[in-house]
């Protein structure tokens, strides 16, 4: 692991065994344990930690107070928001270790979890979802919707700009910033490629 390569503030604690991608930055207080992956160009916010054996992909950006289980696996393009949370085991108790009880969560390419949004194990959010900020997520997240409340309900879909779309009664929406043309088919959106 060349530092050289990335940027670590001094009072980060960066353990032997982490692989680190270059142009990523690792700010104030962020623990990164062994056996995790970060990829390039990525931004840690302060106050986090990085578990082992954690994936994250390429330019993700983790926002201040996230902790990272083992178990967690994020794609590249991921936004994780301010003091959001994940588990990794369903049923946690203090007298019984469950370490054998891990359960994956993956965040697919491009997803969004809002800030004080909480992801329960075992879920996959799907690429270029949008979890709303303060939402308790305790199902997998379909690609592109939008799921916001406790438990999080669709209540509909995003862009990969981020931005909502509306679909007219031939099932097209257009991206306001993008102008990128999206499908919707039996309850699953597709970006049309021209």
């Amino acid at each position: 692991m060349a530092k050289s390569q990335f940027y670590a503030h001094e009072s980060s604690i960066i353990e032997e065994g982490s692989v680190i991608g270059s142009g990523t930055k690792i700010w104030h207080f962020t623990h990164i344990m062994k056996g995790s992956i970060i990829g390039k160009n990525c931004n840690i916010g302060q106050n986090v930690v990085v578990s082992p054996n954690v994936v994250i992909g390429n330019n993700v950006k983790i926002q201040n107070n996230v902790s990272l289980y083992t178990g967690v696996i994020c794609e590249d393009d991921v936004f994780l928001g301010p003091s959001m949370v994940f588990t990794n085991v369903v049923n946690p108790r203090s007298t019984v270790n469950r370490k054998d009880e891990y359960k994956n969560t993956i965040v697919k390419k491009g997803a969004t979890i809002g800030a004080n949004a909480t992801i329960i194990c075992g879920n996959t959010i799907g690429e270029y979802a949008f979890v709303g900020a303060g939402s308790v997520v305790t199902k997998n997240v379909l690609p592109y919707s939008l799921v916001v409340g406790n438990p999080a309900q669709k209540i509909g879909w995003m862009s990969e700009f981020g931005q909502r779309l509306h679909f007219d009664q031939d099932g097209y929406a257009i991206c306001e910033e993008s102008k990128a043309r999206y499908k919707l088919i039996n309850g699953t959106v597709i970006k049309e490629h021209f």
